[in-house]
């Protein structure tokens, strides 16, 4: 079955995540989670269409990508940043929903770590 690779239904499935608001990033729409982007549409050159970056965290991403190369990888571009690559249409709506709520865990995560190492 098909899936659509496009951000209408990333929106869809991440809206419903508490903490996920819709927001912009590169000029175009992105999930954004304590204000830092958790998950949008890859423009780099290097990705496949239909490519979401979403921010998991390195161990995750690797853990990710071992578990399922098919639906998700990483580019050199990417490597720097905390994120994977997900081929959106190879990716289920459950599958999707998962992977949001990890980037907002992670987003509130390393939030609250910034917070604590504020000088007061």
């Amino acid at each position: 079955m098909a899936r659509k690779a496009d951000f209408a239904r990333v929106r869809k499935v991440g809206l419903a995540i508490p903490g996920l608001e819709e927001g912009k990033a590169w000029n175009g729409p992105c999930l954004k989670a304590n204000k830092k982007i958790a998950a949008c549409m890859a423009t780099h050159r290097s990705v496949e269409p239909g490519t979401l970056v979403v921010v998991v965290g390195e161990d995750v991403r690797d853990e990710l990508i071992e578990g399922d190369p098919d639906v998700y990888y990483i580019k050199d571009h990417y490597v720097p940043w905390p994120t994977v690559l997900v081929r959106l249409e190879l990716i289920d709506d459950v599958a999707l929903r998962d992977l949001l709520m990890m980037a907002a865990r992670y987003r509130s995560t390393t939030a609250a770590k910034a917070a604590g190492t504020r000088r007061r």
